[in-house]
């Protein structure tokens, strides 16, 4: 089974880490997907027993590769082919940080929700303070 590889962007769609190849593809080209110190491109191909390092939603995920597969399983399938490495501090950093800081974000009353545009504008915002935490190159 060593000796299977498969690109690193299909087998993050593969086991439900994107949603689509091509987020994943797009985590890839912006560098948010490393094996150890080294950003990896999209066709750059994996084994079993790889550690991948992938930042996203303000996260440093951290996972090993245990078994190969090519194609999108479910998730009760998904979960033996790789184990989660990621320290249990990291996943909750957010409730550390946001205990007793400030109140949440709020809108003027009767404006609505906001649109699909505010919505990405204010999350390309944040990715932009997580990004410089993690991205000192």
């Amino acid at each position: 089974m060593s000796d299977k590889k498969i690109r690193v962007d299909k087998w993050l769609w593969a086991v439900r880490i994107f949603k689509s190849r091509t987020k994943a593809t797009e985590a890839c080209k912006k560098g948010h997907v490393k094996m150890g110190e080294s950003k990896l491109k999209a066709a750059n191909l994996i084994t079993s027993g790889d550690r991948i390092n992938i930042f996203k939603g303000g996260y440093k995920l951290e996972f090993k590769v245990n078994k190969i597969i090519g194609k999108r399983v479910s998730a009760s399938l998904a979960q033996p082919c790789y184990d989660n490495l990621t320290p249990v501090e990291e996943l909750n950093k957010f409730k550390d940080w946001f205990i007793g800081k400030a109140s949440p974000e709020r809108r003027i009353p009767g404006t609505g929700r906001p649109t699909k545009k505010e919505r990405r504008e204010l999350e390309h915002y944040k990715d932009e303070i997580f990004l410089d935490d993690w991205f000192d190159d």
